[in-house]
């Protein structure tokens, strides 16, 4: 990991990372309550990690993920999905307000759609990139690309 993402990551864990990763523990813990709900758990807490340390890390469908995960989506999305978008909305508007906080701004607006619909994706590491005109364009080894 190259040091700009390094320290963007810890600027953004002490500003908010933390707070958000809670949040996403708290539904985590609230899902693993019930037997039925145990995958929604597990997502919430796949993320809750996500949200610690994003610079550097993105997200990519699951291949094979079919209709299970897009109707737990839906779920998902109706029980916690969209107060935990709500909060990165409002988070990434607060950053926006200065030129200095727009990466952040920026981040939690994408972390926003990731909390929306958390079922069938995987977190993976990025690679950096080659120059600076090609910043953010590829996923480490895989196959993927954004």
């Amino acid at each position: 990991m190259d040091l700009l993402r390094f320290l963007l990551n810890v600027v953004w864990l002490v500003l908010q990372g933390w707070l958000l990763a809670l949040a996403y523990l708290l539904a985590g813990v609230l899902a693993c309550l019930l037997v039925v709900t145990i995958p929604f758990g597990i997502a919430a807490f796949r993320l809750a990690f996500f949200v610690l340390w994003p610079f550097g890390r993105t997200t990519v469908r699951t291949p094979g993920a079919g209709v299970a995960s897009a109707i737990g989506n839906v779920l998902w999305f109706v029980v916690a999905g969209w107060w935990l978008a709500v909060i990165h909305v409002l988070s990434g508007i607060a950053f926006c307000v200065t030129i200095v906080g727009i990466p952040f701004g920026i981040a939690s607006f994408k972390l926003a759609a990731v909390g929306l619909f958390p079922l069938g994706k995987r977190v993976v590491e990025t690679a950096p990139p080659r120059d600076w005109m090609h910043a953010g364009g590829s996923v480490a080894q895989s196959g993927y690309a954004r």
